[in-house]
């Protein structure tokens, strides 16, 4: 089969027609950690001590046995558009914060 009929072939699937540009735009897309983790050419033992993410949830995310929750892809998020910055921040000693305190 060409390329052509085989795209033929698939748009006649009614179980399985593509999505609609609009259908497209609802998918929710999660960061791909190992994608991330590959651009910054280190092993999951340093991303994970690097980020402080367990090695063992980091290896599941990697493998697809599971996938992170919303906070955590937020924070994958910020980890692959400012890697150093966020390596940075938790460089810093973690602040203290004292209850019934005041904002």
């Amino acid at each position: 089969m060409s390329d052509k009929e085989i795209n033929t072939e698939a748009k006649a699937d009614v179980d399985a027609q593509p999505m609609t540009p609009d259908e497209l735009k609802t998918v929710r897309r999660i960061p791909r950690v190992k994608t991330i983790r590959r651009a910054l050419g280190i092993t999951q033992e340093e991303f994970a001590a690097r980020y402080h993410v367990p090695l063992g949830t980091l290896r599941d995310w990697e493998q697809g046995r599971t996938e992170p929750d919303q906070p955590t892809r937020a924070y994958l998020t910020v980890i692959a558009h400012d890697p150093e910055g966020v390596y940075r921040a938790l460089q810093h000693s973690q602040p203290t914060i004292k209850q019934n305190q005041a904002v």
